[in-house]
């Protein structure tokens, strides 16, 4: 049993992999082609979002369906798994606690299964109603969740009542924290309520004051869902230990079914909005679709702040198992061995954060300069004479999502090798520990202060808040919204992904470097090290320093200028 479940780590990390891949990359190629075709298309070309002229758009909304349908699908499969391994390693030789979390996991499908049948809503409803609508699915399969693992209790924890009853006490709190922080992430991005206002609100003064305010918006998000994950973690300890936390973690991904359509639905909702467009459907069609998908901005926020939550706990989790395969009883934050494994870990979420920013920023000046080329090369685009060559877009948009994740990718994988061998396993739990803490606190802020920069602009579009579109105050807050779209969409997640990769990673090296004192095996770190620093310097060249220089146009070129401009005159039916 002990050898069956040891091999598990395998199964973990091979999905920790694929969620890199589909949540960093998906992210890169989802945000390039939005901010190029955004920055092109509707600031300089003052075409609509989601014109068929625009080359950019198909990447758009194929990048919509990668970074925010696979991707977090991507990022929820490796949670669950993880969760579900942490508690099985957590479990050791005893068969039911071993079995328990499967349980939980297969009630959680079916009764998710049955709750999609509880969403429907009415024409015209206003946000809260779509809002509504969705959570009423969400609470029957929570309620039907809390059921059935309750009967699993009873019949699985024969002679052992008590135990189990604390067991499914952390699954309550688990459950319960998940949908806590869903309606705290709600409240600070929907346009219903007062933080995304004041985002719009700010728009008055310009784009300065809208990313200010998008920005303390966001940092003071992190304050709710830190007390909800601080409650649940020490409520967890004091029934069921790291066990518990970890029985916690599957709890609060128990209604993944449910959780993963409602965010799912985000993207759906733009990609139809972005058909209606391109298809030239009635203004009504495009009403409808634009409140979709305002609903969409917030339900893929409390997505991600869903997401945020169920990693912090499994990486908590996986922290705990690696913690019993070495041997680590004691890490003193004190030991200055620790502590630095705590700083190096604390920064590593921001490097991470980093490179994923400007991967988008590298990226999307591809799709840039490539959509100007079309505008300016092919004859009667801009009149809708000619068609885009989207395919173009489309490629640079997966070529660069893929060289620009190898980076962060051997950040994420190789860092644990370098301190787990190199120092020890001791530093590796402080490395681990302090990733947990600021990763969890950066995710929230990025996440949330993108979802309020969005919703601050369809605020205006739908509600027709400040004097409504086509003014300053409109213009400033798509800014805020261009600002915000890498970090709701690329660094925000992909901070989930970093801290249960190296989770992972040292849970599977653990065998390896257990009962080591620090420095003992220190030449054995020296390889990863190497790889690390060769690998980064290689990337840098190959694929990093060789930036392609969006300043040439339209500034610089007179020939697109007079053809842009000659071309706009058309398309608006005005005079030169």
């Amino acid at each position: 049993m002990v050898g069956a479940v040891d091999a598990l780590a395998g199964f973990g990390f091979g999905a920790s992999s694929i969620a890199l891949f589909a949540r960093v990359a998906g992210g890169i190629y989802t945000k390039a082609a939005d901010v190029g075709a955004d920055l092109v298309g509707k600031v300089e070309a003052g075409i609509p979002e989601d014109d068929p002229r625009n080359p950019a758009v198909i990447a758009d909304n194929v990048g919509d369906n990668v970074g925010d349908v696979a991707g977090m699908g991507a990022d929820l499969f490796e949670s669950y798994c993880g969760s579900i391994i942490a508690a099985a390693t957590l479990a050791g030789s005893d068969v039911v606690l071993v079995s328990f979390p499967f349980w939980i996991s297969a009630v959680g499908i079916f009764c998710s299964a049955i709750a999609y049948f509880a969403v429907s809503t009415k024409n015209d409803a206003s946000q809260k109603d779509l809002m509504w609508s969705l959570n009423r699915g969400i609470f029957l399969a929570a309620a039907l969740t809390l059921g059935g693992v309750a009967v699993v209790v009873h019949l699985l924890f024969e002679g052992r009542e008590d135990f189990g009853w604390e067991l499914y006490g952390c699954m309550i709190l688990g459950l319960v924290s998940g949908l806590f922080i869903g309606h705290a992430t709600e409240y600070f991005t929907s346009y219903e309520f007062a933080p995304v206002k004041s985002i719009t609100d700010a728009g008055v003064t310009g784009p300065a004051t809208v990313v200010i305010q998008g920005l303390g918006v966001g940092m003071l998000s992190c304050v709710p869902t830190t007390f909800i994950m601080v409650a649940c973690i020490l409520g967890c300890n004091e029934l069921g230990g790291g066990y518990g936390i970890a029985i916690a973690a599957v709890g609060m991904l128990s209604t993944l079914g449910m959780t993963l359509a409602t965010d799912a639905y985000g993207p759906v909702a733009d990609n139809a909005g972005g058909i209606a467009e391109m298809c030239g459907l009635d203004e009504a069609v495009r009403d409808t679709t634009d409140a979709l998908d305002a609903l969409g901005n917030t339900t893929a926020a409390t997505g991600k702040g869903f997401a945020i939550g169920s990693a912090v706990l499994t990486s908590l989790s996986l922290l705990t198992a690696f913690k019993e395969k070495t041997g680590v009883t004691v890490a003193d934050i004190a030991n200055p061995i620790v502590l630095c494994g705590a700083i190096f870990g604390a920064m590593l979420p921001f490097l991470f954060a980093a490179l994923t920013m400007l991967s988008v920023q590298k990226a999307a000046g591809a799709i840039i300069v490539e959509v100007r080329r079309q505008f300016r090369d092919i004859p009667g685009l801009m009149e809708g004479k000619a068609e885009a060559d989207s395919a173009k877009c489309i490629q640079i948009s997966t070529q660069s999502s893929v060289e620009e994740m190898i980076l962060p990718g051997l950040w994420a994988v190789l860092t644990p090798l370098v301190i787990g061998f190199l120092v020890g396993p001791t530093c590796l739990v402080g490395m681990l520990g302090g990733s947990i803490c600021s990763g969890m606190m950066l995710a929230i802020m990025m996440s949330n202060a993108g979802g309020a920069w969005d919703n601050s602009k369809k605020y205006i579009e739908i509600e027709g808040a400040c004097g409504g579109k086509g003014t300053d105050t409109h213009k400033a807050c798509v800014v805020g919204d261009t600002v915000g779209d890498p970090f709701k969409d690329t660094s925000g997640p992909a901070l989930n992904i970093l801290i249960k990769l190296m989770s992972m990673v040292s849970l599977t090296i653990a065998p390896l470097i257990r009962g080591n004192a620090d420095w003992q095996d220190w030449e054995y770190g020296i390889v990863p090290a190497a790889v690390l620093l060769i690998g980064t310097v290689i990337v840098y060249v190959v694929y990093w320093k060789n930036k392609v220089d969006i300043t040439a146009t339209p500034s610089g070129d007179a020939e697109y200028s007079q053809v842009k401009e000659t071309e706009l005159a058309v398309v608006k039916g005005t005079a030169l």
